[in-house]
């Protein structure tokens, strides 16, 4: 019976780089112990994830389960360097040249099949690096899609028609039909910063904010139940792909999560009040906790979390725990370690950026 975890999210990036890796290990003492590796940062961040490994979970201790939750370099490059160095039972990413045939509607041009193919794979060297390394060794390779069962995951997001619709947008694909220049929106870095107070009472994350980019929308959403307590990852997901998430958690009762990560290091354009008090339930009176959130964010990421996001999980019951240039760990039912000490949420922030 699983009835143990621990989930530790590791620092990763500086200032404005900002990126993801997560170390999970489950199981029991009778019947063992799992590990489970969610992306894993930049190039520098694998010796880390194998160094926290070897340290907490066990030397050599086999990663049964490595996923990429999308294609970014801040979550793609560090799996490269762990499935080199270290033993990995079962690689999960989605491949998008693996249905370039159910795409070549989408596109300009006479692409054919195999021409579309060895676009994508060339569009994507991470992912073809991954791929390459884990044929090598026979590491068998699967898609993350909606109904995967990972370990003692489950995938919530995307399902596979998702998935294809998403394909075309990313920016490494190319040009298709229909699509606008406004398609996808960035935020201008502001030179001047303006703020507006947020209370309790008081919300103004807006539930219609510009739209995160293609690659993010694609994120592996995944959730497990342990000792009742569920624990949901979300990735760099943006509102959609909640959304998508949370219809299909309807079905196994993932509502309530004990743990949930903050997407896209709390940027304001992946969370709306409007899904959150789907996964999180409506605000709670001050004080009240219903769960906890984990951000992951360099220590001197100014952009990141935004304080609307910190403050919006906050009045939820879930206050937010930032890496911040440390890692940030959560366990059930397994000893604490020596010489850690417990994480500091984040306040409630008053002023918040426009």
């Amino acid at each position: 019976m699983t009835n143990a975890f621990e989930v530790d999210f590791l620092p990763v990036g500086d200032k404005s780089c900002s990126g993801d890796a997560i170390c999970i290990r489950y199981g029991s003492v009778n019947d063992g112990y799992s590990v489970h590796v969610v992306d894993g940062g930049y190039a520098g961040t694998g010796p880390e994830i194998i160094k926290h490994i070897n340290s907490y979970y066990g030397n050599g201790k086999v990663v049964n389960h490595a996923v990429l939750t999308h294609a970014d370099g801040d979550h793609a490059a560090g799996l490269v360097t762990l499935m080199e160095e270290h033993k990995v039972g079962h690689l999960w990413m989605n491949r998008p040249w693996l249905y370039a045939g159910e795409l070549l509607k989408h596109f300009h041009g006479n692409w054919t099949e195999d021409g579309l193919r060895q676009h994508l794979r060339k569009a994507f060297p991470k992912l073809v690096a991954l791929e390459e390394l884990a044929n090598e060794n026979g590491i068998p390779i699967s898609a993350p899609l909606q109904g995967a069962q990972i370990g003692e995951f489950l995938v919530l997001a995307p399902s596979k028609e998702r998935y294809l619709g998403i394909i075309p947008e990313l920016d490494q694909s190319p040009s298709i039909y229909n699509k606008s220049a406004a398609d996808w929106f960035s935020e201008a870095v502001r030179k001047v910063k303006s703020f507006i107070r947020e209370t309790w009472t008081g919300e103004t994350l807006s539930d219609t904010p510009p739209p995160t980019s293609a690659s993010n929308e694609s994120s592996v959403v995944q959730a497990a139940r342990f000792d009742g307590k569920a624990i949901v990852l979300t990735g760099d997901v943006g509102p959609a792909g909640l959304a998508e998430a949370a219809d299909y958690a309807e079905q196994f009762g993932v509502f309530s999560p004990a743990l949930l990560r903050v997407p896209q290091h709390g940027s304001r354009r992946n969370v709306t009040p409007t899904v959150l008090n789907r996964w999180l339930g409506e605000p709670v009176s001050e004080g009240v906790e219903r769960g906890v959130a984990y951000c992951s964010a360099a220590k001197d990421d100014e952009e990141h979390p935004r304080g609307k996001v910190i403050n919006a999980f906050t009045r939820r019951g879930y206050p937010v725990h930032v890496t911040n240039g440390t890692v940030r760990g959560h366990r059930h039912n397994l000893p604490a370690r020596f010489g850690w000490s417990s994480s500091i949420p984040q306040p409630f922030a008053q002023n918040v950026e426009e």
